[in-house]
């Protein structure tokens, strides 16, 4: 199995803990953190080994996990590098882009595979429609949630609406042409609410509305291209597909019926995507194994983390 340490023990930390001490890909090592407290607290309920220095940790695995705050990804990740070590890094991929570039050119330079976290990539509701994602020419997206102070150290763009981001330059296959974007700090000294406006060369736009202060949590993308609309509830891990097509020559007496100006009648109909039930770190914590057996680019490569940082630094550039 895959040598694999874990740096960083908060929320998210202790999930990939959890998960890569049952998995049968990876052999959990141990994990570090700097803060005491945490590392006092996983000693209480798991047996986890800590290590005391990130670079004693680094030395012992194949592949470091990095599950930091942002703003020590850059650190940890040329560190891991430079020991030869395949590295898994937390969205963003880095606190600028300037650092993501490095971290890509350097992995590269000595052949080594980085993944980014951006998980839903591998949301099952996502996964069950994406191949019927097809030159999408509209894309609007709303990712809510309640106030919660992890992540405050970064703005609501590279907290929350990255994960938009990534999955519609994901889906987009062209180049972006504008951006044009507003955001508004209520508690954080960083803004808490953001909107964007991204318009691509091919004629696609795609509407991204992000907040971390709002009473309900949602997470709900929506694809409209020729003859079809694909919606995607993240949250709730579902999909649903909604075709038109041109209106057989005898309609059914259910058969959902439109006649457009020109005169011309559309059929409407619904489907269902049949949606395998698992957990999206999981797999995608899965997904990196396969590809350092295989030796092959990972879904989510640091290239495609660094692209999302830099759509995302012109969000905030545009505020």
């Amino acid at each position: 199995m895959i040598k694999i340490g874990v740096i960083g023990a908060g929320h998210l930390g202790k999930i990939h803990l959890k998960i890569l001490e049952k998995s049968n890909r990876f052999n959990l090592i141990g994990y570090h953190d700097n803060d005491k407290s945490k590392v006092e607290e996983i000693r209480k309920s798991n047996d986890y080994i800590h290590f005391e220095t990130a670079e004693e940790l680094i030395e012992r695995v194949d592949v470091v996990d990095i599950v930091t705050p942002t703003i020590s990804h850059y650190e940890i990740a040329l560190m891991s590098i430079n020991k030869g070590k395949h590295i898994f890094v937390e969205k963003p991929i880095a606190f600028n882009l300037e650092q993501a570039k490095k971290i890509t050119s350097l992995a590269k330079k000595n052949k080594l595979l980085g993944q980014v976290g951006h998980v839903e990539r591998f949301n099952p509701g996502f996964k069950s429609v994406v191949n019927s994602i097809k030159h999408p020419m509209f894309i609007e997206s709303h990712r809510l949630a309640e106030f919660n102070n992890r992540g405050t150290d970064v703005s609501v763009v590279l907290d929350l609406m990255i994960h938009d981001i990534d999955i519609i330059l994901s889906t987009v296959k062209s180049n972006v042409k504008s951006v044009s974007a507003s955001g508004i700090a209520v508690i954080s000294k960083s803004p808490d609410i953001a909107n964007a406006r991204i318009k691509f060369e091919n004629g696609c736009v795609a509407n991204l509305t992000s907040s971390r202060i709002s009473l309900k949590k949602m997470r709900k993308t929506r694809f409209f291209q020729r003859d079809a609309y694909i919606s995607v509830d993240f949250l709730e891990k579902k999909a649903e597909i909604l075709k038109i097509i041109d209106a057989p020559k005898k309609i059914g007496e259910f058969d959902m019926i439109l006649k457009n100006a020109e005169g011309e009648k559309k059929q409407i109909y619904f489907e269902n995507p049949s949606i395998n039930n698992y957990n999206a770190i999981d797999e995608e914590l899965n997904h990196f194994a396969d590809c350092i057996k295989k030796n092959i680019s990972p879904i989510v490569s640091l290239n495609d983390g660094t692209k999302a940082l830099k759509l995302a630094n012109q969000i905030i550039d545009s505020f």
